[in-house]
């Protein structure tokens, strides 16, 4: 659980970080498609801060029920930041990556420090 918290926190601060790559772009000629319209300040604002809102209350549900369920939908979102600046699909992708060996690497953290706090109670520091 605290392994998967913990990406989900680094995510957030990733999607501040893009976000402010973002707003600075808006202005740069050549810097966005041509297909695509150029977003407003409070646009980019908007929906990077409410994906940073997002991740970051998400780091702490991750152990309760749908919590893995809803941080793994959240992945898209967070690679869909690519249409905005482009380096995050690769950025997203290893972002991906890495939420999904928290999920397998901090599943068997988990029960192997409840199995130790088990057997030595009189040191479990995690209880």
């Amino acid at each position: 659980m605290q392994f998967t918290s913990t990406t989900l926190l680094l995510e957030a601060f990733l999607v501040l970080f893009a976000t402010l790559v973002a707003y600075g772009l808006r202005t740069v000629p050549y810097a966005w498609p041509d297909r695509m319209q150029v977003p407003s300040g409070p646009a980019i604002w908007i929906v990077g801060g409410t994906l940073m809102v997002v991740l970051i209350l998400l780091s702490r549900m991750v152990g309760g029920p749908g919590g893995y369920v809803a941080g793994s939908v959240v992945q898209l979102p967070v690679i869909a930041c690519g249409f905005a600046v482009p380096l995050m699909f690769l950025v997203g992708g290893i972002f991906v990556v890495l939420w999904i060996v928290s999920l397998r690497l901090g599943g068997r953290i988990d029960r192997e420090r409840a199995a130790y706090d088990a057997e030595h109670p009189e040191t479990a520091p995690n209880m």
